[in-house]
Parts: C-alpha cells; structure tokens; sequence
C-alpha cells in the first residue's frame, strides 16, 4: 500500500481539487491511502473562530460565516446540482461546530481548539471524497479520529501506537483506494485531538507505519525538498536524495517542508518518503531513504522567524551549574516552551526559544526573581547545515547578529532585524 499526502495548497480551490483527480490518474490510486489536509488557509481561519470564541464574541459568527462561504464557493465550482447531497453533508458539518460552540463549558483553550479546528480536515476530505467519486474514482472516506488513538494533550497529541496498531490492522483492506483526514485523532473519550501544527504528514508516517506500505509521498507546490525555503531565500537548488539521518536534521532545525516527528517511524521500517510536485507529478521531486548524507551536498539554509533570545545570568556572578539548569529546562518545560538552541558559559545562559503558547510573560515573571534577564522578541534563528566560507557571508550581511554556535556541518545565528 501507498500513502499520499495532500496538503492545503494542493487543495487550495475548485481546481485544485481537479487537479488532485489529475495525478491520481497519472499515478495510479490502487491500494493507497490519501490523507488530505484543511483546504488552502482554513487552519488559520478555524484558529481565528477559536480566537473569537474566548476573546471577542461579538466577531465569532462572522468568523465562522467566512468559513463557510470559502468552502461553499469550491461547492459550487465542483458541483453545480444544488441539491446534491454533499451539500447537506458540509451543512451537517457547520452544525456541528456551532452547535460545540454553544454547549461547550470548558475553559480549557486547547481543548477548545482541537474540538474546532478539526473541521477543516472533515470539511475537506468530505468534499473531495465526494468529488472523486463524481469523477469515476471510487474511495472510502474514513474518520481518521475512529484510528489514531492519543492522549489527551490537546494540541499536541501523544500517539498510543498499540491501540493505533490494532485499529488499523482491524479496519484498513488491501485493494481499496481510502481518503482520511490528515492532523486529526482521538483521546479515550472520544473527544478530537490535534498532532501539532503540520501535523498531516504525520498523520501519513503513522498510517504507513501502521500498515507497512511501500511507499509515503507527500505533495506540494514546489519541486522537492529544497536547499531554502524560496519565500526568504534566492537561487534554491532542488535536493534529490536526502538520508533519514540528514532530513531529521533539517527537520530539526526547522526547514518546513517534512514534519519533524514525520521521519521517526518511516526510519524505523525503512520506508521511503518521496517530496514531490503536484504540478509536475512525473517529476522525480526528491527522495528521503536510507543512504549517505545530501545529493547534492550543498548549503541548506533554515530560517525562524519570530522567535525570543532569552539571556540569563546569576544576580549574585555566581555559576550558572547544573542544577540552575535542570530548573530553567524544568520552567522552560511548564511554560511550553520549544527549545530552539542553547549556549552556555560560566555565569550566563543563552537560550533561543519559540514561544507558540503565548507564555513568555509568565516565563519572565518567574526568571525575573532569580537571574538578570535580557530578552529580545521577534528574533530570527538562521541555521546553515554543511556550510562554507561563502554561504555564511551571504547570510550575515548587514544583519545584527546577536549569538552564533558553530559545529563540525551546522552554524546557527540569532539575528534582530
């Protein structure tokens, strides 16, 4: 069995949906499994409901309304009898997320988030599934949330693998073409959990894992993977093999097109992960396997933006030793805090962190009492994986550089703009 991964962009509006049929034909679309994603920006906009259900409720059914008129026009393109039965299925699916809207009594944001969010996976699965059958190819939409099982970390859901196993040994067929959505799964009460952000290509390692396929390909709009990201960076080079080893890596650092916990369970069973275009799906785009480092070996540049340096020092001048540290790691821990990097000296630490959960200020207010604390906000942290002479002068150029760590093949840079 094959997994395909569609992400947001390739279903972005009524022809990317056509599109997708394109390269299940060119592709073939036997025995695979495709996971899709919440269509073009609607994660965004579902986090903006969320957003206006704590915050301001005057804005929350004008929010939903946006949300509902962004799939109804890609139901309109792709189905002109109105009486088709995939709209009451879209409608049912707006009822739901208004109707948890106004009975829900939990306080809790994450909760809140990962009940919501969601429907952007439901929404567009339903309507592709839907459209694919129009089209002659016949699939089974699946609730993905009905097979990955995980904790209750809402948000950042902790897969329980066995339970997932069995699931899906017991569910899944060979020879069927399945559709499911990708970010999504489920706690022991049945209540939707969310993988983290980008968490659909996760969702394809984990079915594949789960199933021993062949195969996993994800799908985007560029070429492969590619030495920079082309939204910050010029003359990118397309990379055509990377080992599992070198793609953590850069998954680790940060580059965006594979998902960091997406390589873990591909590695384990060997299986191959190719990147590849939807434009150009004959493309050979690039493939992650077993193997030696890059081909070709050049400069990979990784940039995050909006990150904070925090850096600390004793009040008193005395070490910063190890148990000063295992509490900042154990208060960077409570606060959800992502570790970025780290440099230390005798009486100071640097820390680079991305602050996705909005609790810097608390962090702060708890630092505050026992270091001297200088923070900077809305850092970037460049990182250049094999680099050269060359490659760090195109990047420190007129740029503010306010810490750098170097190893043997990777550099890393924490720049204010």
């Amino acid at each position: 069995m094959r997994v395909f991964k569609f992400g947001g962009a390739s279903v972005k509006d009524a022809n990317g949906v056509r599109n997708l049929v394109k390269v299940l034909e060119e592709t073939g679309h036997q025995n695979t499994f495709l996971v899709v994603s919440a269509m073009g920006k609607m994660t965004n906009a579902m986090e903006v409901v969320v957003k206006a259900y704590f915050d301001e409720q005057t804005s929350l059914k004008g929010a939903l309304e946006e949300v509902r008129l962004y799939h109804q026009t890609i139901l309109q393109e792709l189905f002109e009898n109105k009486e088709h039965s995939v709209y009451k299925k879209v409608n049912l699916l707006f009822e739901e997320v208004s109707g948890f809207l106004a009975w829900n009594k939990s306080p809790n944001y994450s909760f809140v988030y990962d009940q919501v969010v969601g429907y952007g996976e439901l929404l567009s699965t339903t309507i592709v599934s839907t459209y694919l059958n129009e089209a002659g190819i016949k699939n089974h939409w699946i609730d993905i949330r009905d097979f990955i099982k995980t904790d209750d970390n809402y948000r950042d859901g902790r897969v329980n693998w066995e339970k997932t196993q069995q699931l899906i040994a017991e569910g899944v067929e060979e020879n069927k073409l399945y559709i499911t959505q990708g970010f999504l799964g489920s706690d022991d009460n049945n209540f939707t959990t969310t993988l983290g952000r980008e968490g659909s290509d996760y969702t394809a390692a984990i079915l594949a894992y789960c199933l021993n396929a062949n195969s996993v390909t994800i799908w985007k709009d560029v070429p492969g993977v590619l030495n920079a990201d082309p939204r910050y960076f010029k003359e990118t080079k397309l990379l055509n093999k990377i080992s599992y080893r070198e793609a953590i890596e850069l998954a680790f650092y940060g580059a965006s097109v594979i998902h960091p916990k997406t390589l873990q369970p591909l590695q384990r069973k060997e299986i191959p992960l190719h990147v590849k275009s939807f434009i150009n799906p004959r493309d050979a785009g690039t493939t992650v396997g077993k193997g030696i480092g890059i081909e070709p070996e050049i400069p990979c540049f990784i940039v995050k933006k909006n990150q904070v340096l925090m850096k600390l020092s004793s009040l008193d001048f005395s070490f910063i030793v190890e148990d000063s540290i295992s509490d900042l790691f154990k208060l960077l821990h409570d606060y959800k805090m992502k570790v970025d990097l780290i440099q230390n000296s005798a009486i100071s630490f640097s820390v680079c962190v991305d602050n996705k959960f909005n609790r810097l200020n608390d962090l702060l207010d708890q630092l505050s009492g026992r270091f001297k604390v200088v923070c900077h906000e809305d850092v970037s942290l460049y990182t250049i994986r094999h680099f050269n002479t060359e490659a760090i002068k195109s990047l420190q150029n007129g740029k503010d550089v306010l810490l750098e760590q170097r190893g043997k093949e990777t550099l890393q840079l924490v720049v204010k703009h």
